[in-house]
């Protein structure tokens, strides 16, 4: 028994036109990891200025400065097991063999 679709596209271009779909309306991984990176940079200074405001006596509350500092902990630590994941998965692709 033969069973085939009526008016539907086949599976490969279907596929390949959901890639390019993909492609188009979405940015470039290496565009979010430095937009993530500029972020975490960001946090990072925020943090560094609310504390030396803190330390140099200006209108800066503790409570503030420690969110500051927390955010960027947080950011940096997320930041590293992205990292993490990348490496693994770089190393697992060179341990593929050919």
């Amino acid at each position: 028994m033969d069973i085939k679709a009526t008016g539907q596209s086949s599976i490969p271009e279907l596929i390949s036109k959901g890639i390019e779909s993909t492609n188009k309306s979405e940015k470039p991984f290496i565009e979010s990891l430095k937009e993530s990176l500029s972020t975490v940079n960001e946090l990072q200074q925020t943090a560094s200025n609310a504390v030396t405001d803190l330390a140099v006596g200006k209108d800066q509350s503790l409570h503030q400065t420690m969110i500051a500092v927390e955010k960027a902990d947080v950011s940096f630590q997320l930041m590293m097991q992205v990292r993490n994941k990348i490496l693994s998965a770089y190393e697992e692709i060179n341990r593929m063999q050919i």
